[in-house]
């Protein structure tokens, strides 16, 4: 049992990585069509042009480690969410290809043709992965074979599309600020806008997710009483966003974008917590619910993936810490940028 909830643990940590580094580059891209002028997009594209491929590793290992340690799950989520797991491939891939291929021919419509592309895709990409989580968090129809027995509209409900609006939101909250952390002059000035509006967005959503999931998900915090620290984490994310527009006030980029990121993994660390010890919900009763012990591979193998995650995780933060030390600074416009 112990090696279920660190793989439990371990996949969380991975996801919230993830949301944390491709979080602000989806951000981007969902604010690109604000900015004016093929120079400031450009910027855009190049604030995020040496770490957006490397980010999304991240999505990657956490896939890999759920197909490891809790295969079961990994099989029922992926033919759930066959359909809006297709469309999010699409968008992620339109979206590499719009950042690859925008610059490569000087022509407006070719350059406003994957503009567009570039901003839809994340703001598609942004709102499918708050529908996977509203749905984990309300249940989807699993039976008794653990096989998910709706279909593509029963995913689409009011909270799970909510929750998905939401997910856009912080998201470009999250991607605004980062823009701030690495422009300057006009394009910074301009930014800073976008951070109180998107900022304002985020705000508004956050309580009406807050007060739908406690009306329509009473579930979610029934851990509450079992496990009282986690109100800790309530006081962090509460703390993290009140410091957001304190930070941007005083023009502190670096203390308001770690502020959004401790937001994120608050938000994540509370989901986790809230469908625990739950992996996917069962709609048609408690009874077919997956959680981390009957939908996980043996200890052995838990065992032997954790000694691997052991060796192989510390390279990964080791490389992304390198990048992100060998990028950091301003954003500026060379021969070579996109």
């Amino acid at each position: 049992m112990i090696l279920n909830e660190i793989w439990f643990l371990l996949v969380g940590v991975l996801l919230i990585g993830y949301a944390i580094l491709d979080g602000f580059d989806l951000g981007v891209g969902a604010l690109h069509l604000f900015s004016r002028g093929d120079t400031e997009r450009r910027l855009l594209i190049n604030a995020i042009g040496p770490v957006w491929d490397g980010n999304e590793v991240w999505l990657v290992t956490a896939g890999g480690a759920l197909f490891a340690a809790f295969p079961h799950a990994y099989a029922t989520a992926f033919s759930a969410f066959y359909l809006p797991f297709i469309l999010l491939l699409f968008m992620l891939i339109f979206r590499a290809l719009a950042i690859e291929f925008r610059g490569k021919e000087p022509m407006g419509w070719w350059r406003r043709m994957w503009d567009v592309s570039f901003c839809v895709a994340s703001i598609v990409a942004s709102v499918l992965f708050g529908v996977a989580i509203g749905n984990m968090a309300l249940g989807i129809p699993v039976g008794p074979d653990m096989e998910y027995q709706g279909n593509l509209l029963t995913l689409l409900g009011p909270y799970p599309l909510l929750v998905g609006v939401f997910n856009l939101s912080i998201f470009t909250m999250h991607g605004a600020i980062y823009l701030y952390m690495k422009t300057e002059g006009d394009l910074q000035r301009k930014v800073k806008g976008w951070i109180v509006r998107a900022t304002a967005f985020f705000i508004i959503l956050y309580v009406l997710t807050t007060v739908y999931t406690l009306a329509a998900v009473p579930s979610m915090i029934a851990n509450f009483r079992d496990y009282p620290w986690i109100w800790g984490l309530v006081v962090l994310n509460v703390l993290a966003i009140a410091n957001i527009p304190r930070a941007i006030y005083h023009e502190w980029p670096f203390r308001a974008f770690l502020s959004s990121c401790a937001a994120i993994a608050a938000l994540i660390s509370l989901f986790g917590m809230g469908v625990y010890p739950n992996l996917i919900r069962s709609t048609l009763g408690d009874a077919f619910n997956l959680t981390i012990v009957n939908a996980a591979s043996s200890q052995k193998t838990l065992g032997i993936m954790l000694l691997i995650a052991v060796i192989g995780i510390p390279f990964v933060l080791a490389y992304t810490a390198a990048i992100y030390w060998i990028f950091r600074g301003k954003v500026r416009l060379g021969e070579h940028s996109y």
